[in-house]
């Protein structure tokens, strides 16, 4: 069974460029008024984080565990 999202991005996929900005814009309006303009922008930055960290070191088990032992002591996942 599908997921929401994989189902979401495969509905996109064929549509018009300007109706997905149009959803995305209206989103973010209804953001804006929901949450105030310094929690909007709190949620992008730690959107774009997440996805950074996500893409960088969650793709690569390797890179992950480097990180780990940078931030952590020696030994302490292991």
């Amino acid at each position: 069974m599908k997921t929401f999202w994989q189902h979401l991005i495969e509905s996109l996929k064929g549509r018009n460029p300007g109706s997905v900005g149009a959803v995305i814009g209206f989103a973010l309006a209804l953001s804006l008024v929901i949450f105030g303009l310094m929690k909007t922008l709190f949620l992008i930055v730690m959107t774009l984080l997440g996805y950074f960290l996500g893409v960088r070191y969650f793709s690569n088990r390797e890179a992950f565990r480097n990180l780990l032992d940078k931030l952590l002591p020696p030994g302490f996942f292991r």
